[in-house]
């Protein structure tokens, strides 16, 4: 009978040092924390690509590679945006704007503003997996593969993990995440012949679906409930008045909204 993988870590199954299962880190550790090295807490990492969220994330690539080959995006530049750039919107913003012969400049600035998000997001993650030997470069390095995937799985995950390894720990997600979705790219690519454009389109919508409903079920407080609903009521107005303006304007203005419903909460919990 085949055992059930010890909780927390990679295991071997059999006599074969290669074939490694799935662990789940958030359930502890099999084996003393001291004993286990820094390639374990990789390995550990680099198996959460075959989780539900990477797994979803890897069906939009199959998508993103539709939409990149019908613009007459090559297969290089397209693998390289996605290990390049690695944020899925703003690879399909810099498609678009390619598409709609912007310049430089405005490619730029359309992608940078579609990856702002993401600050807030590199700001409370940092502090996640920052030890207490870390270095700084590895954190500037790391921050590159905070997107929403392996931010979230990231999230669910580091509270098990012995501070001094979280950066190991997320290495092995981030890395083996963004280097499998850049290999689904170019085999896309390879195989785009078999695909009907239907498919990419469910696909690749897939993924926005997905982590709306995660975001919504692990939502922590009220406010974020808010924000969410904001966007989705606010960007469908401000797209008919202001297509080029959307995205910014709606988190603006939604951020706005929340601002003001984060005060009256309080307010109203005061009295």
């Amino acid at each position: 009978m085949m055992k059930r993988p010890p909780p927390g870590g990679l295991f071997l199954e059999g006599r074969s040092s290669w074939v490694y299962r799935l662990c789940m880190a958030d359930s502890g550790p099999s084996l003393p924390v001291e004993s286990r090295t820094k390639l374990s807490w990789f390995l550990s990492g680099a198996a959460l690509t075959g989780s539900i969220p990477a797994l979803i994330l890897m069906t939009a690539h199959v998508g993103f590679a539709g939409f990149a080959s019908e613009n007459g995006l090559p297969m290089i530049q397209a693998a390289f945006m996605v290990a390049a750039i690695w944020a899925l919107p703003a690879n399909i913003v810099l498609i678009g704007a390619i598409a709609g012969d912007y310049s430089i400049v405005a490619a730029a600035i359309a992608v940078g503003l579609s990856s702002i998000r993401l600050m807030p997001m590199v700001a409370a993650f940092v502090p996640e997996i920052r030890g207490p030997n870390t270095r700084r470069i590895s954190l500037l390095l790391l921050s590159h593969f905070i997107a929403i995937t392996a931010w979230v799985i990231g999230m669910e995950r580091l509270k098990n993990v012995p501070a001094e390894m979280r950066v190991v720990f997320f290495a092995g997600i981030g890395i083996t995440l963004t280097t499998a979705n850049t290999l689904v790219v170019a085999l896309v690519y390879l195989l785009s012949a078999s695909f009907p454009p239907l498919v990419f389109a469910c696909l690749f919508f897939l993924t926005p679906m997905y982590f709306l409903a995660s975001l919504w079920g692990s939502a922590r407080d009220r406010s974020i409930h808010v924000a969410m609903v904001s966007g989705l009521i606010l960007f469908p107005a401000i797209h008919a008045v202001a297509p080029a303006y959307d995205l910014l304007l709606t988190g603006a203005i939604g951020g706005l909204v929340t601002m003001a419903y984060v005060r009256w909460s309080k307010g109203r919990a005061a009295t």
